[in-house]
């Protein structure tokens, strides 16, 4: 049964099935997914409205429920989506359903504040985000819509590893604490431009470089060997 604390989302059971089929569907404002789940002994397909789903997704919420035609909701999680890569809208979409009173393993994203009142950033450091999803073990009910993360008293040089961030209640991290770097405060490298070295060119009379010709002589050698040719004749 639904939860009124929770978000739903209403779908439809659809029968489309091919790439030219779920092209119209999307045409017609529609987003193809596929719910997997105990309750079904087969993945079901289904089609929901895209401003819907869309909605529902900006909620931020990990843990919803959804409702296909007459049945009832059941709880599920984000599995997996699909964007189309460059108007970034939804285009496919995997739900799971789960149990209440079992523990799964999930990803949550991580979310830093207070950069801007960090030592590190008032005297030119940069916070750079390294790691943002962490890999997690929690009743559905306790898994996080994101895991934020204060990043204010970081000094230049810093690094934040998971080893110093407490979990949620509920929530235990997946991930070594010891080797996952959170965030670190940088100073960016000032790149040094080359000298350019001026050199001395020969300019011809429409101010093109002239270079010397193969052969060409010294002028005093040149003299030398004249007057030794006049002397022989």
């Amino acid at each position: 049964m639904a939860d009124g604390k929770r978000p739903s989302l209403a779908v439809e059971e659809r029968e489309e099935r091919g790439s030219r089929e779920t092209r119209r569907l999307r045409r017609s404002g529609l987003v193809p997914g596929v719910l997997y789940g105990a309750s079904h002994p087969d993945p079901v397909s289904f089609k929901v409205g895209a401003r819907d789903l869309r909605n529902l997704l900006a909620q931020g919420s990990a843990l919803f429920d959804v409702e296909i035609g007459a049945e009832k909701s059941v709880p599920v999680i984000l599995k997996d989506q699909q964007n189309h890569p460059v108007r970034g809208e939804v285009m496919h979409v995997d739900l799971l359903e789960v149990r209440l009173d079992e523990k799964i393993q999930s990803t949550v994203s991580v979310e830093l504040e207070g950069g801007e009142e960090s030592p590190g950033v008032k005297v030119g450091g940069v916070v750079e985000h390294v790691t943002r999803e962490l890999n997690i073990e929690a009743l559905p009910t306790d898994i996080p819509d994101q895991i934020t993360v204060d990043v204010s008293g970081l000094e230049v040089a810093a690094t934040l590893m998971l080893s110093e961030i407490d979990a949620p209640a509920g929530v235990e991290f997946l991930d070594d604490p010891e080797e996952t770097t959170i965030a670190t405060v940088v100073v960016p490298t000032e790149v040094e431009e080359p000298e350019i070295e001026e050199e001395t060119e020969l300019v011809g009379e429409d101010g093109e470089p002239v270079e010397a010709a193969e052969g060409d002589e010294d002028p005093s050698e040149e003299g030398s060997s004249g007057a030794s040719g006049d002397a022989g004749e």
